[in-house]
């Protein structure tokens, strides 16, 4: 094994470590390694590694770590609370400098954001495998989990932070707006044109849903307790109006809601005070959902004055833990109300429900089922059926112009899809490029085969400049098992059956996928989850137009296989129609 690639880049030995308690204790992040420059992904076709491959995962994991994508720069959280892209920024050194030394045949590997080793493979194997935040069953708990990452042991990876394939909100824009889409569809008549929903959480995800919520069409008031947040996402473009109150709030909202015009509006307050609030004053909202940090206790904002809580969490973790909970519970139960005065409720996935449940309230039903459903069983698992999900490509060049000519494209190759067409129009009016462009879209089975070999044509012919990177979210078809979320309520009653994102990563592994990796917790927190995620590079080259058609075939194959598996009979028609081989399955 060369060692070289993963020697420490030498620095003044005298330096004092600056590392600052974070907001879980004292984890050590090796401040004096922070780069001068700030990071931000390389833009152009110099080539810092050895390969194409090489360097996409090194752009890659700068732009997750550009302050414009990234939540807290110094301590190189993502997105979703805690996230990482890597454990420290001694390790991140560590990583970058193996990168740039990997050969075409060898392999990199990284656990819980650390280079703990670099193997000889082959040239078509992953050059980077990743495990993040995965423990022995019975020790993956959240407390668990925080002794190691204060030790410095481990991270916490999210899904896409710590795989190097985040591209902002836009990541989880469509999959929110297909949700809305659907919501429209079942209850509204198929537009959210006057409409109200209300939600919260204006973080790297629940960004999302004030912009998908005004391209179906409605009116969207989100709640978040952080101030500076709500002026970013007016900055991106992702929310239209910050109000001055709730007064002025709801008198937004009733004028954009008369008007039928899709408008969203953010407020700084807390959702465990505002809906409450809601209620008492007999507001009737249309929708009602959540998409703030619940997952992790020490992520979830309490009630109260924003500089007095957020000192809390650094002075006392565990009265701030016992704030949080009693929030949460207020928060949830404001939800079902609403639900209870005529609201259509969804969760949308960081385990509010979840957590409310372990504070002692009731959240379920007589038969186990959660008094409102999450958004995947609810109305997005038909999709699931069909191998569709959260396909991605960014643009390693950093020309916009890259990705506006693989819009094109899509368009040519999907002509008669009016939703997919619906979509690249109003991404392409809406959504800003962040750090590396990039678009996000849903395709299923045979259309990920059929769309990355396009893509690679357009490598092939210098039509875009760079090559392209091409992932996913892990929040996808078969590469997850989170029973309070992805998984909730499978029909066969699978739901914490977590063989199938493992299969997904060995299957990835098996078919030429160029970094590979494998999560625990994403989104819903520590022992709730595993998952895993696949990128491959579009390079131009017939060797990787072969590894394509196997990976993107693969990959949302896994989903169909673990739908049809379940008794879905519209995962057992695709796999009829399409040639998914299913022993035993007639």
């Amino acid at each position: 094994m060369p060692h070289s690639a993963l020697q420490t880049p030498e620095l003044n030995l005298e330096a004092t470590s600056k590392s600052a308690p974070a907001a879980a204790g004292s984890r050590p992040m090796y401040y004096e390694y922070q780069p001068e420059e700030t990071v931000k992904a390389q833009h152009g076709s110099t080539l810092r590694c050895k390969t194409w491959e090489a360097e996409a995962a090194l752009r890659m994991l700068e732009n997750n770590l550009d302050p414009a994508v990234s939540l807290v720069y110094d301590e190189l959280i993502v997105y979703g609370g805690a996230g990482r892209a890597a454990r420290n920024w001694k390790e991140y050194q560590t990583i970058v400098r193996a990168l740039k030394n990997l050969e075409p045949d060898e392999t990199m590997l990284v656990q819980s954001g650390k280079a703990v080793g670099v193997l000889r493979t082959w040239a078509h194997a992953p050059r980077v495998l990743i495990a993040n935040s995965n423990l022995v069953p019975a020790w993956s708990t959240q407390e668990y989990f925080d002794e190691l990452d204060k030790l410095g042991l481990m991270m916490y990876g999210q899904m896409t932070a710590g795989s190097w394939i985040y591209i902002a909100t836009q990541g989880i824009l469509q999959g929110t707006y297909e949700t809305f889409a659907a919501v429209a569809a079942r209850h509204f008549g198929g537009t959210l044109a006057g409409t109200v929903t209300v939600t919260a959480g204006l973080g790297g995800m629940s960004g999302a849903q004030p912009l998908a919520v005004t391209m179906n069409d409605g009116v969207c008031l989100v709640i978040e307790p952080i101030e500076e947040r709500v002026r970013q996402k007016v900055r991106e473009g992702y929310l239209d109006e910050q109000a001055r109150d709730l007064d002025h709030a709801l008198e937004l909202c009733e004028q954009y809601r008369q008007q039928r015009r899709g408008w969203s509006i953010g407020l700084t307050g807390n959702a465990a005070t505002v809906l409450p609030e809601l209620l008492a004053r007999g507001y009737k909202a249309d929708i009602v959902t959540d998409q703030t940090s619940a997952h992790d206790l020490l992520d979830y904002i309490p009630e109260g004055d924003i500089a007095t809580v957020l000192q809390l969490r650094q002075n006392d973790p565990d009265e701030f833990r016992r704030q949080a909970l009693a929030s949460i519970m207020k928060h949830c139960q404001a939800i079902i109300d609403m639900q209870t005065a005529g609201a259509v409720a969804l969760d949308y996935g960081n385990n509010l429900r979840g957590q409310a449940e372990k504070g002692g309230m009731k959240v379920r039903d007589e038969h186990g089922q959660f008094l409102y459903p999450g958004f995947v069983p609810a109305y997005i698992r038909p999709l699931f059926c069909e191998g569709k999900g959260p396909f991605r490509w960014a643009a390693l060049s950093g020309d916009p112009q890259d990705i506006l000519r693989i819009d094109r494209a899509l368009l040519e190759t999907f002509p008669d899809d009016k939703l997919l067409a619906r979509w690249i129009e109003k991404a392409q009016a809406k959504v800003p490029f962040i750090g590396l462009p990039a678009r996000v879209c849903w395709l299923g089975y045979g259309e990920r085969e059929k769309f990355g070999l396009v893509i690679n044509d357009l490598v092939a012919r210098g039509e875009v400049s760079a090559p392209i990177v091409i992932g996913r979210d892990h929040l996808d078809c078969g590469s997850v098992a989170s029973p309070n979320r992805e998984t909730e309520g499978m029909k066969d009653g699978s739901d914490a059956v977590a063989d199938w994102p493992l299969l997904n990563a060995l299957a990835n592994c098996a078919s030429g996928a160029d970094w590979v990796s494998l999560h625990n917790g994403g989104g819903v927190g520590i022992g709730n989850s595993t998952h895993s995620g696949m990128v491959i590079v579009a390079t131009g080259t017939p060797e990787k137009a072969e590894r394509l058609k196997r990976v993107l075939t693969t990959d949302p194959g896994m989903g169909v296989l673990r739908h049809a598996d379940a008794g879905y009979e519209l995962a057992q028609d695709v796999a009829r129609e399409r040639g998914v081989q299913i022993p035993g399955m007639e």
